[in-house]
């Protein structure tokens, strides 16, 4: 049988609804910083990646969070690239944060999203430390981190819906009262009791299930409707129940004790003792002394950036972005896997969640050559479902770790 060429592939057609929802979602995330944390779990990341002094990470940047994690492991260069330079402008405020401030400061801006001093701080310490854009960036933005009545961590589009939230349960004190009784059990027992008893029954409802299905929340959330399509083939109860069966997941099954990703959205701020690892002292100190300087910051896509260089890359943190692409994108999808494996240094991990269990997509690349990634790849499937019931995010079904050849 011929090999199956990358021309041959066509993309779906969209609908007029899908089309519109992809303006409206275009024109938000073309303006605005989308997440103000990295919303995947670094924890599980580090089993995967092993990282160690010669590795050569390419990592989607997100919020920088996970960038700032992996470098604490010492690894020779990390490269951050994002196609929205936002998102590198706040990684780039916290390098600037790293070098300039000492951690009292540093934890007050980004663990309590507040500082009453920010504005003289970013003047006089941050500002001369950013690149162009992000400068003009964050002299417009400074009052995220400056108001005594609200934290940075309510500001983005993710902000927006963490305020959301908190509009929701201030309007709902008995719920309010049993999610901060929820965030302060001891055990996974007494999570269960108070989730079952006291959060379930006043949390869900049409309402809510209403409102945490449109494509408005999904955008805010950076979701593209084909991911949200994703989602509601995944699960049969649709959007809302994938979203429902994920915090039941997290509230009934995980300790929440050090699940920071939950606790910084419902509160605003992080705690000093459940946070990410770059906001412990002990590891902000390691950074500033030396191990921030393996992070580099790069505005484009990934197969640009790949395509710009040629140096051996060990490891690959991708994220979900393939999901929208193999939608309604497939020959950038081949192409981005043809520049991923031409860059790759021989045995290199790669690593990328999703929105299915199993990509789809995984099985329609083709490379130039026509080989299929099953047949360039390896594939741990065994270590992925090992490793996806310890996510402490866990709204990504799909967890993918692959090697390239030796």
């Amino acid at each position: 049988m011929p090999a199956i060429q990358p021309a041959h592939r066509t993309a779906t057609r969209p609908s007029l609804r899908d089309r519109v929802d992809q303006r409206i979602f275009d024109a938000i995330w073309s303006r605005s910083l989308v997440y103000n944390t990295c919303w995947e779990d670094p924890a599980v990341d580090r089993v995967v990646l092993g990282l160690g002094a010669d590795d050569h990470v390419l990592v989607i940047t997100s919020a920088g969070c996970n960038a700032l994690d992996y470098a604490l492991a010492g690894p020779r260069r990390i490269d951050c690239v994002d196609a929205n330079p936002r998102q590198n402008a706040l990684l780039e405020l916290k390098l600037a944060g790293i070098a300039a401030l000492g951690f009292e400061d540093f934890y007050a801006i980004f663990g309590d999203g507040h500082h009453p001093d920010f504005a003289r701080l970013y003047r006089t310490h941050l500002r001369e430390r950013l690149s162009p854009f992000a400068r003009e960036w964050w002299d417009r933005h400074t009052q995220w981190f400056a108001s005594a009545r609200g934290s940075f961590y309510f500001h983005g589009l993710s902000g927006l819906v963490a305020r959301g939230v908190r509009t929701w349960f201030r309007a709902q004190p008995r719920l309010r009262v049993a999610m901060f009784d929820l965030l302060a059990a001891g055990d996974l027992e007494s999570q269960r009791h108070i989730y079952d008893r006291q959060v379930a029954p006043l949390l869900w409802n049409r309402a809510v299930n209403w409102t945490i299905s449109r494509q408005l929340v999904m955008n805010l959330l950076g979701v593209p409707h084909p991911q949200r399509r994703l989602v509601q083939a995944e699960h049969a109860d649709g959007v809302s129940g994938f979203i429902r069966a994920a915090l039941e997941y997290v509230f009934r099954e995980l300790p929440l004790a050090d699940n920071y990703f939950y606790r910084v959205y419902l509160t605003g701020r992080y705690a000093p003792d459940c946070c990410p690892e770059y906001l412990k002292r002990e590891n902000f100190l390691r950074l500033k002394g030396g191990l921030a300087e393996s992070i580099r910051v790069h505005t484009g896509t990934v197969t640009a950036f790949l395509q710009s260089g040629h140096a051996p890359i060990s490891r690959f943190v991708l994220l979900d972005h393939m999901d929208w692409m193999g939608s309604y994108h497939p020959a950038a999808l081949d192409a981005e896997w043809q520049a991923i494996l031409k860059r790759a240094a021989p045995r290199a991990r790669i690593l990328l969640r999703s929105a299915q269990t199993r990509p789809a997509w995984l099985d329609q690349v083709r490379l130039a050559d026509g080989a299929t990634l099953q047949q360039r790849l390896r594939f741990d499937g065994a270590l992925a479902a090992a490793l996806q019931p310890r996510d402490r995010v866990h709204t990504y079904p799909g967890l993918v770790i692959a090697d390239a050849p030796a």
